[in-house]
């Protein structure tokens, strides 16, 4: 698969579907490979005609691995890893499509590049200069929250990360996704181990993937405030009734950004299972044929 230069970093990325369709730009969360998007989604999507487009983010899967004591970086810089990605490819507008911190980053570009941005999506994710990180942290070690913050995670993500974790790595990625994937839908553990193996067995480095926590650290206040009512793209918010890490977050988004739309899927957690596969790529291909 290409791997193109961005920004003084090597980027992995895949495309599905006719170069001649409207391109679709994935992107995926913190510290999370680009197939985090599930093929059969991609190919839905794809199908209904569209270019999709996926990437690694800096620091995951084939992308380069940096060594962060000599090369730092913050948020800002895997923000304009998608405007530089995005110039890579020839691609004046694009629909995004982010999941997760990966929808945070789409309102941070849709903010500040607003012609680059045809139409906004944003899964599982948390508004823009809500502080979200901030919020986490404090859930973890046991902090009260700041008057007026977002809800904060649900207790079994918090325990998760308050235990003594498993000693393979793997077991632990699986323990997460089973609380990420919330408790309505089915969860296949050995689906789910398989996918891990293989994004363990792509990764350039898998100890540069803590890069991401580092470069939040760095800047740890990196998010515009009070700014999301600027945004001009049409932009749709989707959450999972099950939602454990970002509670209410999605309509907190569509409240502030002007025209939004919400839509809530039943059953779904943080995590795209093939239970929701249909009805996302049809609430995607709506919206960007808008």
């Amino acid at each position: 698969m290409p791997i193109i230069e961005v920004n003084n970093v090597e980027l992995w990325v895949e495309e599905f579907g006719d170069p001649t369709h409207p391109p679709v730009l994935l992107v995926m969360g913190s510290m999370s490979q680009g197939l985090l998007w599930p093929d059969e989604l991609v190919g839905r999507i794809a199908a209904g005609g569209r270019r999709v487009i996926r990437y690694d983010h800096r620091d995951t899967g084939r992308s380069s691995a940096l060594d962060f004591d000599a090369r730092p970086y913050t948020w800002a810089d895997i923000r304009d890893d998608i405007v530089g990605l995005l110039d890579a490819l020839g691609i004046d507008r694009v629909h995004l499509v982010g999941h997760s911190a990966g929808g945070l980053l789409g309102q941070w570009v849709a903010l500040e590049h607003p012609e680059r941005i045809a139409s906004l999506t944003a899964i599982g994710s948390s508004p823009l200069g809500g502080h979200e990180g901030h919020v986490v942290t404090r859930a973890l070690t046991g902090q009260p929250q700041e008057p007026g913050s977002l809800p904060e995670p649900k207790e079994e993500f918090v325990k998760l990360f308050t235990s003594p974790p498993p000693e393979d790595p793997i077991d632990f990625q699986i323990e997460l996704a089973r609380v990420l994937h919330g408790s309505v839908l089915p969860f296949d553990a050995d689906a789910q181990r398989e996918l891990e193996e293989r994004l363990r067995d792509r990764d350039r480095d898998p100890a540069t993937v803590a890069n991401h926590q580092r470069a939040w650290a760095a800047d740890p206040d990196f998010e515009p405030e009070g700014r999301l009512g600027e945004i001009t793209a049409p932009t749709l918010v989707i959450e999972g009734s099950e939602e454990p890490v970002k509670p209410g977050h999605g309509r907190l988004i569509a409240k502030e950004i002007p025209g939004a739309e919400y839509l809530e899927i039943e059953g779904m957690g943080h995590t795209l299972p093939p239970e929701v596969h249909a009805e996302l790529a049809a609430a995607v291909l709506a919206h960007t044929a808008r």
